[in-house]
């Protein structure tokens, strides 16, 4: 077993970033969303697609969408070159391919060590950085690739019209932990809450915040009714998913509150690792319809026992 495997599985709140470049400007993305890296390709232009969307093209059989990030970011994509890079990823269950100019390098850092944009930065709008990182003395721009393929195709994130299909549902008194980073899911997994019955939602900006949350309420005899269960990200600064997850469920008090990861980045091997830290259930951040019924599940098994 790898020394990245160890870490991941043992939720110690680190985080392996590719850095990459882009007008020789320094990014960053989550190793764990990142399949393979390979030399760019010719692409089969789509007619009407997105202005940022180059194309299509098919490696190994796999036909891949591909995404001009130095356009989509900077509104100019340049001239074509041959030693362009193709970043190919997988999150939310489907693959994509984004086009960068050079790839630098691989840093383990801790999640402390990631900040959130400044709100000056981003005209107190959330921007496509999920934070700020310092790998090897310089400062990198981790992106958030989530939003950035939800804003150019909106059918790929959570459709909060996924829960209208579950037909009537009366309201919950349950009280819900929500950690999660992003302003815009933050907003769409509540507002997919209520329509679902669950209005007595918590919501937190990261792991640490959640976790601070949760041992206010430790030694409280409402703990349950305080925290009926918990819904994390694994991605969020200060604080990772994998490492709330650990600690709730290694605490003799908070052990039976419920955890839900809900996270872009399920796929089998992540799913081994939130299985093994105690997660009760995972789930990719599209399917909020199972989420919900998940949450009724875990909700009214705890209270039966």
């Amino acid at each position: 077993m790898s020394d990245t495997q160890i870490l991941l599985e043992s939720g110690t709140n680190e985080i392996e970033i590719m850095q990459f470049t882009i007008f020789g400007e320094l990014y960053g993305i989550n190793v764990a969303k990142v399949r393979e890296i390979m030399m760019a390709d010719k692409v089969k232009p789509i007619p009407h697609a997105h202005e940022t969307v180059e194309g299509i093209f098919k490696p190994r059989d796999t036909l891949l969408t591909v995404i001009n990030l130095p356009k989509y970011l900077t509104g100019e994509s340049g001239e074509p070159s041959d030693r362009d890079l193709f970043i190919i990823t997988n999150f939310n269950k489907t693959n994509i391919a984004f086009r960068v100019h050079t790839v630098v390098g691989i840093s383990r850092i801790s999640w402390e060590d990631i900040q959130k944009p400044d709100k000056t930065l981003t005209n107190n709008e959330e921007g496509v950085s999920t934070g700020i990182a310092q790998c090897d003395g310089s400062l990198v721009t981790i992106l958030d690739f989530e939003k950035i393929v939800a804003e150019i195709a909106p059918e790929t994130g959570i459709q909060v019209e996924e829960v209208d299909k579950l037909g009537f549902r009366p309201e919950r008194d349950d009280h819900i932990v929500l950690a999660e980073d992003s302003i815009l899911l933050t907003k769409m997994i509540k507002d997919s809450l209520s329509r679902a019955g669950y209005g007595n939602v918590k919501n937190f900006n990261n792991g640490k915040e959640a976790w601070e949350y949760l041992c206010s309420l430790r030694d409280d005899e409402d703990l349950y009714e305080e925290a009926a269960l918990l819904i994390t990200d694994i991605e969020m600064p200060e604080m990772d998913g994998h490492r709330l997850t650990k600690l709730v469920k290694e605490d003799e008090k908070m052990k039976e509150i419920p955890v839900i990861i809900f996270s872009s980045l399920i796929n089998e091997e992540m799913r081994r690792k939130g299985k093994l830290l105690g997660a009760d259930e995972q789930l990719s951040k599209p399917e909020i319809g199972r989420l919900v019924e998940v949450m009724d599940e875990l909700i009214d098994r705890r209270r039966a026992q």
